[in-house]
């Protein structure tokens, strides 16, 4: 198989998820990283994009936008999508819990950081309390049945994220911090964490973690 085509900013950003999973599950991917001011303000590249956004996904000829549809199709592609369809409906809906906090987290980032970070971490245990719950409940350490799926690469990145932002935000969530030391330890994406390709990249756009 050809490998993957990314389409981005030279950010780990919206693409974090996407690249923990490609690795994991041992795909190959060519980053194409877009300068914000020369290729994206400037270029025609914005116009070509369906909602005038970025990650844009190339599986050979088939092109794809929208961060979490690019991963609803790998986890079909990977078996990483639930054993059945009631699974399949648990893991849409624990990403769209992911995705719930990822925009709070992605409005603090760009948008209050210096003025609502102590808040948003005060409020921060409301939101990792859900988590939690599900991972105690679930033996297997993943949010749904007995085998990874998108969704645990997703919330994956974005606890990570948090724990750069707050290094002690899970320590009152011995489950959710169990499934980033699980996750961490997994092979290919304790390789990943460990290449240039992923260290190179900062969080965030604007220097804020």
């Amino acid at each position: 198989m050809a490998p993957y085509t990314i389409t981005y900013f030279a950010v780990k950003g919206r693409c974090g998820a996407i690249k923990f999973m490609l690795a994991d599950q041992g795909m190959d991917w060519k980053d194409n990283f877009v300068d914000f001011e020369a290729d994206w303000m400037k270029g025609d590249l914005k116009d070509k994009c369906v909602f005038g956004q970025l990650p844009m996904f190339e599986d050979g000829d088939f092109v794809l936008f929208q961060s979490n549809a690019i991963l609803r199709h790998l986890g079909r592609n990977h078996g990483a999508y639930g054993k059945d369809a009631k699974q399949a409906a648990l893991v849409d809906m624990m990403n769209d819990g992911v995705e719930d906090l990822r925009l709070k987290y992605i409005k603090l980032i760009y948008q209050e950081y210096d003025t609502q970070k102590e808040q948003y971490l005060k409020d921060l245990p409301t939101h990792l309390t859900k988590f939690e719950a599900v991972l105690a409940k679930n033996k297997s350490g993943f949010l749904v049945g007995d085998k990874i799926s998108f969704a645990d690469y997703n919330l994956y990145d974005l606890l990570l994220n948090h724990l750069v932002l707050c290094p002690c935000c899970l320590d009152s969530f011995p489950h959710s911090k169990s499934f980033v030391e699980k996750m961490s330890a997994r092979p290919k994406i304790k390789s990943f964490k460990e290449s240039d390709k992923f260290k190179k990249l900062p969080i965030n756009g604007n220097g804020k973690d």
